[in-house]
């Protein structure tokens, strides 16, 4: 399983490297939403719970184009077929997918977080807060690319992929934007406060149930 992983891994980072589709528009939609929540909010700075909850709703957001395009040149180009035929085990092709949006997710945001910083956040940021703010974005992006990429296997085998891959996504991506909102929100304060341990325990606990469930359904999900 080692093996195909990495195969498949180098064949994301490959075609991601001759052709890039998916990381620009994550961060190019990344910088327009916080154009946006500067001009709608009409607030040149934003702390506190304001600024989680912005910042969280643009990780979704942007999210959401990775998702959609993550299985799409597999589908088109018959990379589901030649897959399938390959004598390896089936939930490699989950892991590797989940792997690479995990690093789309985590390239976008070395764009995005600092944006953010320099566009909207009102509060400098400490040393030890930036550390507890990044292990809040692991936890995060984990989730997300758990859940992404089974909603991405689902949703690329029906014609109205890109309505589908948000209406089932969204939803059961709630806990993990209220986790990571309510974990980074004293962070990201006036007064900065210690980090949560409660929303930290419901991030891992999310990412460890969704992580199991994807596992043991995406071989059934490829099959069908």
């Amino acid at each position: 399983m080692r093996r195909a992983v990495s195969a498949l891994l180098r064949k994301e980072a490959s075609l991601e490297l001759r052709t890039p589709q998916v990381i620009p528009a994550m961060a190019l939609f990344s910088l327009v939403t916080y154009v946006v929540f500067h001009f709608g909010l009409r607030r040149n700075e934003l702390e506190g719970d304001l600024a989680a909850g912005v910042l969280w709703a643009t990780i979704l957001f942007a999210a959401m184009l990775g998702v959609g395009r993550l299985f799409v040149t597999d589908r088109e180009e018959g990379g589901f077929d030649a897959f399938l035929l390959a004598p390896v085990d089936r939930t490699s092709l989950f892991v590797a997918k989940a792997l690479s949006m995990l690093a789309f997710l985590a390239l976008v945001q070395v764009v995005a977080i600092p944006a953010f910083f320099v566009l909207l956040l009102g509060p400098g940021l400490s040393a030890a807060h930036t550390l507890d703010l990044i292990l809040v974005l692991a936890l995060a992006d984990l989730g997300i690319a758990i859940v992404g990429t089974l909603v991405g296997a689902l949703a690329v085998q029906t014609r109205a992929r890109d309505l589908i891959t948000p209406l089932l996504a969204l939803p059961l991506l709630v806990p993990v934007i209220i986790g990571a909102a309510r974990a980074s929100s004293p962070l990201l304060a006036e007064h900065a406060t210690a980090l949560p341990a409660k929303w930290l325990a419901v991030l891992g606990l999310y990412d460890l149930v969704f992580g199991l469930l994807a596992y043991g359904l995406f071989d059934f999900l490829v099959e069908d």
